[in-house]
């Protein structure tokens, strides 16, 4: 909801703030006093295009700013976090738009400089104009759906068909892949075949590389372990080594020595050491039969050749798919799955056209679905549509919405047949199917949003052609059209929106008691959502619960130029543009106004008594 919308400088109008509330809000005024350049400020704030040439004459620059209500979790809120902005304390966002009389427009949201593509993405969900100038987008097909969408109601539908679809493309994806890829995909293919099978070929072991570079360490250092262990059992038990050996060795003199220890026959410390001398002999014998075993268990020298031989191969695949054992092994295994998605044998191309075609058959129950959805809506639409409009003004016109389903192509999707074995041959017949449409993959009648094609058509008059809209109505038949539309899809969401609707040109061509059911309608939009309406019907602003006047103002140059001094009384007299809130008599005398150009007495009573009725 828009909360403030305050304008400096901007046409001629100096300075003014308009404080707005929910519910209907009208603008009056007398031709020419500058209402526009309120909605040009909107615009500004909106997005829209600088023109330098409306900022007031001796000021620098024009400035506008629109403060919004927003709920946290709303679309608005998401578009302004992505922008890097948040809302303030209160909930509410500052968009604002600096344009000089020279050079480029800045546009500002909540105090940070922002792309002006950023104030139009806010704003798409924050405002509605429904102006002369504004009225095209509605001419798009693609507005017409998203309007139709949402009043049919149709998530559910959607969303199923939007699954459908993403899976449709995903394999279409796949397909196509395999078609404009086939030379690099079967070299690669390839690669990984030829590498698999030289893994294989070597067949490694995890930790394999490590165990045999320590045995071939213990066969090249074979001759100095044998003269080390050697010297060590000479001097440990030399009969180990030689058993005519002269003399004990190590282990022989400590028997001695325990066996004199013990011919003491005394007990106390001889005994003592005579226990610890046969605990070290213990020792030495476990010391002396593992240097044996070692000599025994001596690496055959003759096997050192194979043994490089092994670890050279084990390094070469390290090498190239390492750095360790392990690293080849897993490299391996992941190119046999690899091996699996990339391969384009007939078969393979056979089973995912058969996924492809069960998955286009699927989007097309999906999208059939969402067209019976919107079919419905939109005969229903029209219906309500056409009925307001007999009470806006324009009796026979109507609003015929046209939802017609593409053909569908008879091979799209088909699975294919099996007619050859030769990869080639089946990426040149997929290619074929492809490029009969002209496109990349064939989805048939299929597109993102289903298989519709929906048009909105307006006859303005009995006996008139049906036309696109925007072609075939004023501008303020195109508002009550719009106004008649809205109503309808704020009938049928029932909830209360943040939109804020405006509408300018909505009253032209229409008086008596038509404007009394214009008002009274655009009274019952505002139940839904806040709106803003440019009249010049006192029978439409007397359902407003709130109504600014905008008026010419005679003064001084200071004034013009917004700074609100009184300046000098000898200064040149300019035209100024004021906008002020009117209440109470003040409103009852605008009202007058605007029905009579007075405020006779006649005309003061009758604006009391369209206030009054109004009001019910």
């Amino acid at each position: 909801m828009l909360n403030e919308l305050e304008i400096s400088a901007l046409g001629p109008i100096g300075h003014a703030r308009l404080a707005f509330s929910p519910g209907m809000t009208a603008i009056t005024g007398e031709t020419g006093a500058g209402k526009s350049m309120l909605l040009n400020a909107v615009r500004l704030i909106s997005g829209g295009s600088a023109d330098s040439g409306q900022v007031s004459a001796q000021a620098g620059e024009a400035w506008a700013q629109g403060v919004f209500a927003v709920s946290p979790d709303s679309a608005a809120a998401a578009v302004a976090q992505d922008a890097g902005s948040s809302l303030s304390e209160d909930g509410e966002l500052f968009l604002s738009r600096t344009v000089p009389s020279s050079g480029r427009s800045r546009a500002v949201l909540c105090g940070h400089s922002v792309p002006r593509s950023v104030l139009a993405d806010l704003s798409a969900q924050l405002v509605t104009i429904h102006g002369q100038a504004d009225q095209l987008r509605i001419a798009s097909s693609v507005r017409q759906r998203e309007f139709l969408d949402m009043v049919a109601g149709d998530e559910q539908e959607r969303g199923a068909y939007r699954a459908a679809w993403d899976e449709l493309r995903a394999l279409d994806e796949r397909l196509s892949a395999l078609k404009s890829q086939e030379a690099s995909v079967r070299q690669r293919a390839d690669y990984l075949r030829e590498s698999i099978e030289r893994i294989n070929a070597v067949d490694p072991h995890p930790g394999e590389d490590e165990d045999l570079k320590a045995k071939r360490s213990r066969i090249e250092n074979a001759a100095d372990i044998t003269r080390g262990v050697g010297q060590a059992l000479a001097a440990l038990d030399s009969s180990q080594i030689d058993v005519d050996a002269e003399g004990p060795g190590a282990a022989g003199l400590i028997e001695q020595a325990q066996q004199s220890l013990r011919a003491i026959h005394a007990s106390g410390p001889f005994e003592e050491a005579a226990d610890r001398l046969v605990s070290i002999t213990t020792d030495i014998a476990d010391v002396v039969f593992t240097l044996s075993s070692q000599l025994d268990a001596d690496e055959d020298v003759d096997d050192l050749d194979s043994l490089n031989a092994r670890i050279h191969e084990l390094g070469e695949l390290t090498r190239r798919w390492g750095p360790s054992v392990e690293d080849v092994i897993a490299w391996r295994d992941q190119a046999v799955l690899d091996m699996e998605d990339m391969d384009a044998s007939p078969e393979k191309l056979e089973e995912l056209e058969a996924r492809r075609g069960t998955a286009y058959r699927k989007a097309l129950q999906a999208a059939e679905a969402l067209s019976r959805a919107r079919s419905a809506a939109a005969k229903q639409l029209s219906k309500t549509v056409s009925e307001e409009l007999g009470s806006l003004a324009m009796a026979g016109a109507r609003l015929d919405i046209q939802v017609t389903q593409r053909a569908a192509v008879a091979h799209a999707g088909a699975p294919a047949t099996k007619t050859t074995r030769d990869s080639a041959a089946a990426h040149r017949s997929l290619a074929t199917r492809q490029t009969q449409h002209g496109q990349d993959s064939d989805t048939g009648p299929l597109d993102a949003h289903g298989r519709d094609d929906i048009e909105f058509l307006f006859t303005p008059f009995p006996g008139s052609a049906q036309l696109p809209m925007g072609k075939s109505a004023s501008g303020g038949e195109l508002s009550r059209l719009m106004l008649a539309l809205e109503l309808a899809a704020a009938d049928k969401r029932g909830d209360r929106s943040e939109m804020t609707f405006i509408f300018d040109e909505v009253d032209a061509g229409v008086g008596g008691k038509a404007a009394v059911e214009l008002g009274r309608r655009l009274a019952r939009l505002a139940r839904h959502a806040q709106v803003i309406v440019v009249t010049h019907l006192a029978q439409v602003a007397s359902w407003a619960d709130a109504q600014f006047v905008v008026a010419k103002e005679i003064g001084t140059a200071d004034i013009a130029e917004g700074s609100g001094g009184t300046g000098d009384r000898g200064a040149t007299p300019v035209v100024a543009t004021g906008v002020s809130a009117v209440h109470g008599e003040a409103r009852v005398r605008e009202i007058a106004r605007m029905l009579s150009g007075s405020e006779s007495a006649a005309s003061l009573n009758h604006a009391r008594e369209l206030l009054a009725s109004s009001d019910q």
